[in-house]
């Protein structure tokens, strides 16, 4: 048996559904099934789980479920284990900065779930906190890793597209309201007091996507809307819809790439994929969605004549080719799991810390201003 290097994690918030699917079951788990994360002179990496929660018969039952013995609903116990060496927070967002600076004051290294704070002082704040007590930290970045993405950065790298000259994303679907069927989303995610929000939850993760495939955002012009004023909760009472449900932006990024991005949770789907990246550039263009991409090259794009008296005879649809995988794709929170424990082990590259993360809150609250004020707001360089 291989050498272990054991890394104590206390996990906050696996009895919701992100925290226990993507990354309890999904991710952590299935590394313990694998038999660690390999280091590079053959030992592994063993996560060893203490499971936080406010409901012990919840956390006793999925400790059970899965042969876990390690949970408590108190976080101060946790932090105060010196076994213990990483935070993650998987919280509404509105509890998330009070329970990441508890963790960062115990010199717990400290990964999380995004947004990191609901406005961008505070998001700051948490990566000082961090840098000045010298822990390691870093937030969620799952959307580079869907292998539709991975895909199209691999198209990017390759020079496939020349100068990417646009990018037209769609992102969203029909969220019911929660009266006649069930609604697919908790209710806090409609409430602003709550953290709730389309562009506060979504607007950090095209931060990153823009940022690590093309370039950074340099500005932003948003109409932020609500478009279902009122929902039913989980116990079928109606409360008023008092965060945004759909964001329409348009961002500049710093190449010079112009990005129209529409995210809605008022839409009925019309495309392959919940969310897709249209990507027109000199040379080619692609359509990449959460797990597919497809592309054509400028030697394969037809060329059409405006006639609209006729049936359009161009198959445009066919005309397009489909992105070979050509790796096998594990899943993303999973990857980035294993990349953040070899960065804490290891020291080994990392690439979406807190300061990152800031930026996707920046993103947010400029989006928010330019909704409110009616006009483009350029995004400033974030410094600690």
């Amino acid at each position: 048996m291989a050498e272990r290097i054991t890394v104590g994690i206390a996990l906050n918030g696996v009895t919701g559904r992100m925290g226990y699917r993507q990354h309890l079951v999904r991710s952590l788990l299935a590394i313990r099934e694998q038999g660690g994360v390999e280091r590079a002179d053959g030992s592994v990496i063993w996560p060893e789980l203490t499971l936080v929660g406010r409901s012990a018969d919840k956390l006793a039952e999925i400790a059970a479920r899965h042969g876990l013995d390690k949970y408590t609903t108190s976080l101060d116990e946790a932090l105060g284990d010196d076994k213990i060496d990483v935070y993650f927070d998987a919280l509404t967002t509105q509890h998330r900065l009070a329970a990441v600076n508890s963790a960062i004051k115990a010199g717990k290294h400290v990964y999380t779930e995004k947004p990191i704070a609901t406005n961008l002082d505070d998001a700051l704040n948490l990566a000082r906190a961090a840098r000045d007590a010298g822990v390691k930290n870093g937030a969620v970045a799952d959307k580079l890793y869907l292998p539709g993405l991975r895909k199209l950065k691999r198209l990017v790298d390759s020079g496939f597209f020349g100068r990417v000259l646009s990018v037209r994303g769609e992102f969203g679907y029909w969220v019911f309201e929660g009266d006649w069927q069930a609604a697919q989303r908790p209710s806090w995610n409609y409430r602003a007091e709550d953290g709730g929000g389309m562009v506060l939850d979504m607007f950090p993760h095209w931060s990153y996507v823009f940022e690590e495939t093309f370039a950074k955002v340099k500005s932003v012009t948003a109409h932020v809307t609500t478009h279902i004023p009122e929902r039913f909760d989980e116990h079928g009472n109606p409360y008023a819809a008092t965060a945004d449900d759909a964001a329409y932006a348009l961002f500049e990024l710093e190449d010079g790439t112009v990005v129209q991005m529409n995210s809605s949770w008022a839409t009925r789907v019309d495309r392959e994929e919940l969310v897709e990246f249209h990507v027109d550039g000199t040379e080619g263009s692609a359509i990449a969605g959460l797990r597919k991409a497809r592309a054509q090259h400028r030697v394969h794009t037809p060329k059409p004549v405006w006639n609209p008296d006729i049936d359009q005879p161009i198959p445009f649809r066919g005309q397009w080719h489909e992105v070979p995988d050509n790796e096998v794709f594990d899943n993303g929170f999973k990857i980035q799991w294993e990349e953040f424990l070899r960065h804490v082990v290891d020291d080994e590259p990392w690439h979406h810390d807190f300061l990152a993360a800031a930026r996707g809150v920046q993103l947010a609250e400029a989006g928010y201003q330019s909704a409110r004020e009616g006009r483009r707001i350029e995004l400033e360089d974030l410094e600690l």
